[in-house]
This record gives C-alpha cells, sequence and structure tokens, in this order.
C-alpha cells in the first residue's frame, strides 16, 4: 500500500509540474489573442489586462481590408500546398525505392543522400541564390517550390517507417501480380498513414512558417507570403502591435486545424518512425 500511495502521489506530482508547464507555454498565445482584441495604447499597459476592458475588432478590420492580407494568406497557401503534396509523393516513392527494391549501390545512394542533411543551409544558401537567379526564377513562386520539393529528412522519416512493415506483405503481393506501384498504394502506404500524417504536420509547419527563404527570394508585394506581410507591419520607426497580433492569430488558425486533424496519427507516428519532435 506505501508502494502503491507513493506511485500515485509521485504521479500527481508529475501532473502539477506538467500543467504549470504547459500553462507557461501557452500563456504568450493567450497575451497575444487578448492583444488583438485591444487599442495599441492598451497592448503595452501594465499590469496586464488579460480580458481587455473594451474589446474591439478592428485589428482584424483593418488588416484584411488596408492591407493586402488575403494575397499574402492565398500566396502562403499556394506554396504550402503544392510543395507538401509533391513532398510526399517524391519522398513515398524514394522511400519505397530505398527500403523495398534491392538494386546496386542502393545503400550508398541511400547514405550519400541522407549526408546532405549534415550540409548547413546557410553554406548553400549563396549558390542557391546565385543558380535561381541565373534561372530568371527570382521574385516568383517557383524559386521557393523548386528548393523545397525534395527533402532528405521526409526521405528518411518515410523509409524508416517502411522497413517497419513486413517484407512478407510485400512478397505476397508480387506473387499475386501486383506491380510495385500497386504494392506502394495498396499495400505499403496504408501501413505507414501514422508516418504520412506526422510527415504533413512537419512539412506543413516548415513552410507555412518559413520566413528567410521567401525573404530572400521575394521582393513584390504581391508574391509575399504570411511571414512576410507580418514583417512588413513593423517598420523603423514604429509597430503596429495590435495588427501584428491580429494577424499573428489569423496565421496560427490553418496550424492549429492541421494540427488537430492529424494528432490522432502524430504521436504513433514520431513513435513508430523513432523521430524526435
Amino acid at each position: 500500500m506505501k508502494n502503491e500511495t507513493r506511485k500515485q502521489l509521485i504521479s500527481w506530482i508529475l501532473f502539477v509540474i506538467m500543467l504549470a508547464l504547459g500553462f507557461t507555454m501557452i500563456l504568450p498565445f493567450i497575451w497575444t489573442l487578448s492583444s488583438s482584441f485591444k487599442f495599441k495604447r492598451e497592448i503595452m499597459g501594465f499590469p496586464i489586462d488579460w480580458i481587455p476592458a473594451n474589446p474591439t475588432v478592428n485589428n482584424y478590420v483593418k488588416l484584411w481590408s488596408n492591407y493586402p492580407f488575403l494575397t499574402y494568406y492565398l500566396n502562403t497557401i499556394k506554396v504550402t500546398l503544392i510543395v507538401l503534396v509533391v513532398q510526399i509523393t517524391v519522398s513515398s516513392m524514394a522511400s519505397y525505392a530505398f527500403s523495398k527494391i534491392k538494386f546496386p549501390g542502393r545503400d550508398l545512394i541511400f547514405f550519400l543522400y541522407l549526408a546532405t542533411m549534415m550540409v548547413p543551409w546557410h553554406a548553400i544558401m549563396i549558390p542557391q541564390f546565385i543558380i535561381v537567379s541565373s534561372m530568371k526564377l527570382y521574385d516568383t513562386h517557383a524559386a521557393i517550390i523548386l528548393l523545397q520539393l525534395f527533402s532528405a529528412f521526409s526521405v528518411f522519416m518515410m523509409r524508416t517507417a517502411m522497413m517497419n512493415v513486413p517484407t512478407e506483405l510485400s512478397e505476397a503481393a508480387h506473387l499475386d501480380g501486383a506491380n510495385e506501384l500497386t504494392i506502394m498504394l495498396r499495400v505499403i502506404m496504408p501501413s505507414c498513414k501514422p508516418s504520412i500524417a506526422t510527415l504533413i504536420v512537419f512539412t506543413f509547419n516548415f513552410m507555412w512558417n518559413d520566413y528567410l527563404g521567401p525573404m530572400i527570394y521575394l521582393n513584390a508585394d504581391r508574391n509575399k507570403t504570411i511571414q512576410l506581410g507580418l514583417a512588413s507591419l513593423k517598420s523603423q520607426y514604429t509597430s503596429e502591435y495590435g495588427l501584428i497580433m491580429a494577424g499573428t492569430i489569423c496565421a496560427l488558425i490553418p496550424m492549429i486545424i492541421i494540427y488537430l486533424a492529424a494528432q490522432k496519427y502524430l504521436i504513433n507516428g514520431i513513435t513508430f518512425t523513432g523521430v524526435k519532435a
């Protein structure tokens, strides 16, 4: 009984600690949400007024009516979805080849491809810019899309998941006369749903929140993504904090939807592939 009581006490202590940490992490989001409904003079007030005394939606109205925020939003959706679809498709096909098809030099090629993850992006940033500029793709969405279509991390993650699928399943499908594409789509991929969902979340999160890439390759206001749009609300002499907070909340909505939709598979996918979040 003493051991059982001690375990329950430890569980409650850990629960309280995790609850406090979780509340600490969500506190900035609560402040951002509250500030988005405040006038500029109230945002920096102290002590913090967590519930606005005079809530207003003026920041949201001004953001969507006085600024091309819809254009930023649509540009980000366009770039993110194209990269997401192509990257998942290419990574799945490459991962299937590296995990289920035997060919000369397979492991060496995979090792060399994986080694590209060790190269910091900042080391190839200038050569990439020169190549993109020489291809006349500067200030186009194609520059952002092409640079992100292929990901060694995605291939590594999907290959790890596919390696855990019993080979006997694909061998049985071979005996039934199925080709490689059919086996991948109908046998292997359904078993990798948690990993696919996890990869979708990671890829969507990276593309949606990417700031450095669009800042380098996009210049015209009509091509900017949502992160550049939020940055444009801050000038050299002043910052529209109310608009920034409202824009941040609007930018968070798709991410929250993606996480809620994929949370059923997210933990299982990370555990299944052995990848740390």
